[in-house]
């Protein structure tokens, strides 16, 4: 979730409990309904809120992962975001950009230049009414956006709102306002404090019933935190966790669905109905990874598009740097003067001999 909010909020000071916020926040996973449910396996919890009007054969069209973490043979890997493209029988095509909120400068820099090929861009941002584009490094009072400033830093990234024009002529606000985002979080009785611990709850109890990944434990922190190459171990550690992103999802949006992600899908759905009706051909939809699997359901249901393809973009490298790559330089003791001689206090300087007669000097 992106989110330009002005009043100050508390920041999370400790390193551990941000790096583990970080599966939530980054890649917006929402967290549980405040009626708590137990967790059911994968393939359950994925069919169960899906509706079944929908025809056979577009859930056989639905995107397996938006996000992915490919390993590689040396203790490293790519963790990649998919931009997957639908297309209606009107010839209206639609592009789900999964994003993630911390990434790569080279990551930013592609997805920049594709959006200039759309003919509107719909973006997520949660900002007061009447509130302008966000400008690259600028700082907000939000909790949200604190948390991830604070984890580019930490993983050595860069921060999507510093790297993408939102001033682009064919970007479109495409989400709820701040006002209208916490008026609807207070009549559910929701807030991002107790929907994050309800989502630590609902992983909890997805690991105790067997399912998921390998959890992070302080052990695997403490080793990332005193390895040379820390910032890589720290995205190695999380990559591997965004790989069950739907599922996590699936065992804590409930079936009414949260603020955080369903109300801001149908905003979304509703501008992107309004930009189709205004003859737009070429669509992409630039939300946290977390909202694509809602987003992708509603084109394929109700909206009536077909999947026609998936595009994987790197959004962190966590390859291993080559032999010798992270050796620093020695030239600074080279460059230090040697010949100059050394004076102690109160002693005559040597005045070096005459050369013999006949000798030239050097």
């Amino acid at each position: 979730m992106i989110w330009q909010h002005r009043p100050p909020a508390r920041r999370g000071a400790f390193i551990l409990l941000a790096l583990a916020g970080l599966i939530a926040w980054a890649a917006s996973i929402p967290a549980a309904r405040a009626q708590d449910r137990a967790p059911a396996p994968r393939a359950q919890t994925r069919t169960a809120p899906r509706p079944t009007s929908r025809p056979a054969a577009a859930k056989k069209q639905k995107t397996q992962d938006f996000v992915r973490f490919v390993e590689d043979d040396d203790g490293g890997g790519r963790l990649e975001s998919a931009i997957a493209t639908y297309r209606n029988a009107d010839g209206v095509t639609v592009h789900l950009v999964a994003a993630l909120h911390v990434g790569e400068a080279s990551y930013y820099e592609g997805l920049s230049k594709t959006f200039k090929t759309y003919d509107a861009l719909l973006y997520e941002l949660i900002k007061p009414k009447g509130g302008g584009v966000p400008r690259p490094g600028v700082r907000t009072g939000g909790a949200v956006s604190g948390l991830q400033r604070f984890l580019k830093d930490v993983l050595e990234l860069d921060f999507q709102l510093d790297k993408i024009d939102y001033g682009a002529p064919n970007f479109i606000h495409a989400d709820l306002d701040a006002e209208t985002f916490l008026e609807l979080q207070e009549e559910r009785g929701e807030s991002l404090v107790t929907l994050m611990f309800r989502s630590m709850l609902s992983e909890m109890q997805r690991q105790s019933a067997g399912l998921g990944g390998r959890p992070i434990t302080i052990f695997d922190l403490l080793a990332a935190m005193n390895s040379p190459d820390s910032a890589r171990q720290y995205k190695l550690l999380l990559a591997r966790q965004f790989q069950d992103i739907e599922a996590q999802i699936a065992g804590v949006e409930g079936k009414e669905g949260t603020v955080l992600v369903t109300e801001r899908n149908k905003a979304a759905l509703k501008v992107l109905k309004q930009t189709i009706a205004q003859g737009k051909k070429n669509v992409g939809i630039f939300y946290g990874a977390g909202h694509m699997r809602g987003l992708e359901d509603a084109l394929l249901g109700e909206m009536g598009f077909q999947r026609t393809g998936i595009e994987w973009r790197l959004a962190w490298d966590m390859t291993a740097p080559a032999p010798g790559a992270t050796t620093r330089p020695t030239t600074r003791a080279a460059v230090r003067p040697t010949t100059r001689p050394m004076i102690r206090p109160g002693a005559r300087p040597r005045v070096p001999a005459a050369p013999p007669a006949g000798t030239q000097q050097p």
